[in-house]
């Protein structure tokens, strides 16, 4: 159940990705709705399914990219792994941990996409990259970043109710 509400929920992330925030560039970045999702998802405390909605929507990623397949699914790996590994070193501040979880993935992510380029043979200069890609694509994660994650945070309460003491 919980992974068909995920497989659903990235595939309308995907589509509104491809059509709708890809058209809405500041300067030549955007946001990227799919690593913002999966990074409050595996943030949330009850959350067991942080892994296979990464690799889900790391596939959807994958799919409308121009980037080799598989591109985008290493970058979620690793910024689902820093997300995780910030829940579990600080728990006390969940806002503060999705910032920072926000903040590493994006870097991870265009880091990656980067080496990937250069790999094909693309050759952008770096300060090209991280003028006008990175850093507004960096901006727009983090003001994004707080109200994805409410809504994860109210979606993982209806997906993974506590249980009431007898």
């Amino acid at each position: 159940m919980i992974n068909l509400v995920g497989l659903i929920l990235f595939g309308v992330l995907a589509i509104l990705q491809s059509t709708i925030v890809s058209r809405m560039p500041l300067l030549n970045g955007s946001a990227d709705l799919i690593l913002l999702f999966i990074v409050a998802w595996a943030l949330q405390e009850r959350v067991e399914s942080a892994w296979q909605w990464c690799l889900i929507g790391g596939i959807f990623a994958s799919l409308y990219s121009a980037l080799p397949f598989g591109t985008y699914l290493v970058a979620y790996v690793i910024a689902t792994g820093v997300a995780r590994l910030l829940k579990r070193r600080v728990w006390k501040a969940p806002f503060l941990a999705m910032l920072a979880a926000t903040f590493i993935g994006t870097l991870v992510v265009h880091v990656i996409a980067w080496f990937t380029r250069t790999v094909m043979g693309v050759d952008m200069p770096l300060m090209t990259i991280l003028n006008v890609i990175l850093l507004p694509g960096l901006l727009l994660n983090l003001l994004l970043a707080i109200p994805v994650f409410s809504l994860m945070r109210d979606m993982a309460g209806w997906l993974y109710p506590e249980e009431l003491e007898a």
